[in-house]
């Protein structure tokens, strides 16, 4: 699958007046403010290597049952949400690159917490995810506003005190108009996160550089711009679609072959249904419309909604050419408590009494995920 490029991620800002990017640390090994922890950098070899992964999961969605669990399995009255993920940390460690996209807003510690319709997350999900081997959180969504200003610059300040990169919503008027590029063993990756909509919500305070709308000529702005800017490959999130439905609406099915008709953009990621969407192959690009949930709890253990997808993209690098190739792996949600998200293949070579729940996942994930001809590998 010949692709002309250079690597990027997906995490940019759009304001809906101003062309705005994401907020993050424009390099993983930029110095953070005064007070935070520098992130320890993956290792860096002497030269690119002719080989980059890259892992992409689903809606962080954290309603109260998840947190239950986080205290039965924290000790000493501390919340933990590590455990929780455990089953998926062996495929996020194996990534040079992993990434989460957390859709909702984080309370202070010790809450008040919320849940839907107005989420505010529990904080302890942003260092379980860094120990699960996450590098990166996309962050724009139609939650992105639940907590107003304070809750988008308290999310922000949250991952910054873990470690975790963030793209998709800003803190600041200078923080949107960077872009988001990580050095990933001195391959430059630039993220790009945007969505459809904010529930309504408007931007807090009038904003509009606080979070970015999908928009083709804006991403494609942004896209030029993360090049310009040094990136080697530019990833795109979306969080769009149809909740609850794997087939795709029609702002899918008319921006997707259009971002990835531009050279600047060399991948695709969506979320926001919360259940699995299909995985495409577009002139030898690849966009997962719709990775489902990583963790949720919509106690309908039975249904699609309990069912997930971590893809995997491995690009090859030949000359100043990248080529890619696209992987994938069922993920189910369990209900009964506590609560556990799984990798269907792993648990299944186990002796497990889920054995006909984990082959449903497994066989309705791989034909949604098939659906529109694609033929990724199943990892």
């Amino acid at each position: 699958m010949a692709v002309r490029r250079r690597a990027v991620l997906g995490g940019v800002l759009a304001g809906a007046a101003a062309v705005a990017t994401s907020g993050c640390i424009a390099d993983t090994y930029a110095s953070t403010p005064a007070g935070r922890p520098t992130p320890t950098p993956k290792a860096k070899p002497d030269k690119q290597p002719e080989r980059l992964t890259v892992v992409a999961t689903g809606d962080v969605l954290l309603h109260e049952r998840l947190w239950t669990t986080a205290k039965r399995d924290g000790k000493g009255g501390r919340w933990d949400f590590a455990p929780l993920m455990s089953s998926v940390k062996p495929l996020v460690q194996k990534a040079d690159l992993a990434i989460a996209h957390l859709e909702t807003p984080l309370a202070r510690a010790g809450g008040p917490y919320h849940g839907y319709p107005l989420f505010q997350g529990p904080p302890q999900i942003a260092a379980a995810l860094k120990q699960t081997g996450y590098d990166l959180c996309t962050t724009a969504s139609n939650h992105s506003f639940d907590g107003g200003a304070d809750g988008v610059d308290r999310t922000l300040d949250t991952l910054d005190k873990v470690g975790l990169k963030h793209a998709g919503t800003a803190r600041s008027r200078a923080e949107a108009e960077e872009i988001t590029i990580v050095d990933v063993h001195g391959v430059k990756v630039a993220s790009l996160s945007f969505t459809f909509g904010f529930n309504g919500l408007p931007y807090p305070n009038g904003q509009t550089w606080r979070a970015g709308t999908i928009s083709t000529k804006t991403i494609k702005l942004k896209a030029r711009e993360a090049r310009d800017r040094g990136a080697d490959l530019v990833l795109v999130s979306c969080h769009w679609g149809t909740e609850y439905s794997s087939k795709l609406n029609d702002q899918q099915r008319e921006i997707a072959p259009q971002l990835l008709a531009d050279s600047n953009i060399d991948l695709v990621i969506g979320h926001h249904a919360h259940v699995v969407q299909p995985m495409e192959e577009i002139d030898g690009k690849w966009v997962a419309y719709g990775l489902g949930n990583l963790v949720a709890a919509h106690r309908e253990p039975d249904s699609t909604k309990a069912e997930g997808l971590l893809a995997r993209f491995t690009f090859t690098r030949s000359g100043d050419r990248w080529t890619t190739e696209a992987e994938y792996a069922p993920l189910l949600m369990t209900d009964d408590l506590p609560v556990r998200v799984l990798d269907v293949r792993r648990e299944l070579a186990k002796d497990t009494a889920r054995r006909s729940r984990l082959e449903l996942a497994q066989r309705r994930t791989t034909d949604t995920v098939t659906a529109l001809g694609a033929r990724p590998k199943m990892l």
